[in-house]
C-alpha cells in the first residue's frame, strides 16, 4: 500500500471512530493476560466480541467505536458476562453511557472490580494514615481534591520536623478500599522501616483527578489523549499544597527535604516538577514514567530550561517487560538533566527484568527509592531543631527574638522552601537586609526554629 492510500484510509477510519474509551486503571487482581472487551448498545451487548476488545498501551486500554447517534450504554468485561465489571464491592454497578455527538470525544475510566473476582470491603490503612482534606481547593485549576495524610508513628510524641514526601494517585497509596489497582502499601513500608530505625518521614497523598488524570499529570496536549495541564497542577502542589502543610505540620520545608514520587504519568510529572519547581523539591522519583505521551515537548523543555539541577537527586526505576523504549526514553532523559546540572552520584537509574506497569511492582520499589533518595540528608534526632521556648516577632525588615542561650548562625525561608536571608540571630532586635513581603517564612537556626508569619 503506498503512503497516500494508506493516508487516506487512516483519514476515512478517524472519521468514522469518533469516540475512544479508554481505561486508565483496572482492579489489582485482574488475572494477567486477560483481554478487556467492551459491550454495548453497539455491538448488540456481545461480551467476547474481538472485534471491541481493547487494546493496551503503557498501562492504557483503549477503543475506539464507530460513530453512532443518540445515546449508548456499555459496560466492561473480560469476555464473558460472567466476568462483568462491579462497583467497588465486587457487585453489580449500572450500565455506563455517554452521547454521540458527531464530534470527536474521549471518555476515561477506571474499573473497580470484575464481579467474578470481587472488590473489597475492607480498609487497610495504617492508624495514622488519614484524610487531610475531602475537598481541598485547587485555585490553579478552580476545582477540588481530596488529600491523604501519612504521620510518622512518633509525630504526636516527639517535637521533631520531618521530610516531607507529595506522591500522585494518593487513593492508591495507602487503603486497598480506594486503590482501584492494589495500593503501594505506602503505610506498612514506612511503619516498618521506622520500627528498623528510619527517621520518618510525612507523606502527602494528592487523589488524581479521574477523567482529568491526563490532562493534569501532562504538561503538554497530546492530541490523541490530551494533556496540558500539569503546569498548573505542579504550580498548586508548590504553591498552595506546600504552604499549607508546612504551615500546620511539623515540616523540613526547604527543599532538599521535598519530595515529589510517581508512577506512569505521575513519574512524568514529577519528573517535571523536579525541574520546573527545582527550588522546591529537590528529590525525584520516577517509577515506570510515562515519557512516551510528550516525550519531544519534554526533552526540549529540560534542554531549554534554565533551571539548576545541581541539587536535585534522582530515582528512575521500571520492569523491562513494560515497552521495549522505556529504558531509552529514561536514558535520554537522565542524560539531558545531567546537561543541566544533575549529578552522576545523584541520579539511579533501575531497569528490572521482573515486574510491570502495576502498583504491585511500584509497592514492591518504593522502600529503595525512599531510602535512597533521603541517604545523603543527615536526619537524627539530635540533630533535627525542636521546638523551643524562645520567643519571636516577625516584620518586614526585622526580627525580634528572646530566650537565646547563645548568639547563633540563622536561615530564613519563604514559603516555598527558598532561602530568602542569612544572618546572625540574637536576642533583641536583629535588622534584615531584605524587606519580607507578606506571607508565611521558616526560621532555622542552630538550636531552634519556628513558622513565623508576617502580617
Amino acid at each position: 500500500m503506498n503512503n497516500f492510500a494508506y493516508l487516506f484510509l487512516f483519514a476515512s477510519c478517524m472519521l468514522q471512530a469518533q469516540v475512544t474509551l479508554q481505561v486508565t486503571s483496572i482492579p489489582a487482581n485482574t488475572p494477567e493476560g486477560d483481554a478487556i472487551y467492551v459491550a454495548g448498545s453497539f455491538n448488540n451487548w456481545n461480551p467476547g466480541d474481538a472485534a471491541f476488545q481493547l487494546t493496551e498501551n503503557n498501562g492504557i486500554w483503549s477503543i475506539t467505536i464507530p460513530e453512532g447517534s443518540g445515546a449508548a450504554e456499555y459496560k466492561f468485561t473480560r469476555g464473558s458476562w460472567d466476568a462483568v465489571e462491579g462497583n467497588e464491592e465486587g457487585n453489580f454497578r449500572p450500565n455506563r453511557t455517554f452521547n454521540f455527538t458527531g464530534e470527536a470525544q474521549t471518555i476515561y475510566h477506571t474499573i473497580l472490580s470484575w464481579e467474578d473476582l470481587g472488590g473489597t470491603s475492607t480498609s487497610t490503612a495504617a492508624w495514622n494514615v488519614s484524610v487531610m482534606a475531602n475537598d481541598f481547593y485547587m485555585p490553579q485549576l478552580d476545582r477540588n481534591r481530596k488529600i491523604w495524610l501519612y504521620l510518622p508513628p512518633d509525630y504526636e510524641t516527639s517535637t521533631k520536623n520531618y521530610p516531607v514526601i507529595y506522591m500522585h494517585d494518593g487513593q492508591n497509596l495507602f487503603d486497598n478500599l480506594t486503590a482501584f489497582a492494589g495500593e503501594w502499601q505506602v503505610d506498612e513500608t514506612l511503619n516498618s522501616l521506622f520500627d528498623q530505625g528510619d527517621y520518618g518521614a510525612i507523606v502527602i497523598g494528592i487523589e488524581n483527578g479521574g477523567n482529568a488524570r491526563i490532562n493534569e499529570y501532562t504538561p503538554w496536549e497530546n492530541a490523541e489523549y490530551g494533556g496540558g495541564e500539569g503546569q498548573a497542577y505542579m504550580d498548586f502542589i508548590a504553591q498552595t499544597l506546600k504552604p499549607y502543610v508546612d504551615a500546620n505540620y511539623r515540616t523540613r520545608p526547604e527543599a532538599d527535604f521535598t519530595a515529589l514520587i510517581g508512577s506512569s504519568l505521575g513519574g512524568l510529572i514529577s519528573t517535571y516538577g523536579g525541574v520546573s519547581h527545582s527550588d522546591v523539591f529537590e528529590k525525584i522519583g520516577a517509577f515506570s514514567p510515562s515519557y512516551w505521551i510528550v516525550e519531544e515537548e519534554l526533552n526540549n523543555y529540560i534542554t531549554n530550561s534554565t533551571a539548576d539541577l545541581g541539587d536535585m537527586r534522582i530515582y528512575f526505576v521500571a520492569s523491562a517487560n513494560e515497552s521495549a523504549t522505556l529504558a531509552g526514553e529514561i536514558e535520554t532523559v537522565k542524560n539531558l538533566l545531567q546537561n543541566q546540572g544533575l549529578t552522576a552520584d545523584n541520579t539511579l537509574v533501575k531497569i528490572d527484568s521482573y515486574g510491570g506497569h502495576n502498583e504491585a511492582y511500584w509497592s514492591g520499589e518504593f522502600a529503595a527509592a525512599y531510602q535512597w533518595l533521603f541517604a545523603e540528608e543527615n536526619l537524627s534526632t539530635s540533630n533535627v531543631l525542636p521546638i523551643t521556648r524562645v520567643k519571636f516577632y516577625l516584620n518586614h525588615n526585622q526580627l525580634t527574638v528572646s530566650g537565646l542561650q547563645r548568639e547563633e548562625k540563622a536561615v530564613l525561608y519563604n514559603a516555598k522552601g527558598q532561602k530568602v536571608t542569612v544572618f546572625s540571630m540574637q536576642n533583641g532586635i536583629n535588622r534584615l537586609n531584605v524587606h519580607l513581603g507578606l506571607g508565611l517564612y521558616f526560621l532555622k537556626g542552630e538550636t531552634t526554629s519556628a513558622k513565623l508569619l508576617v502580617k
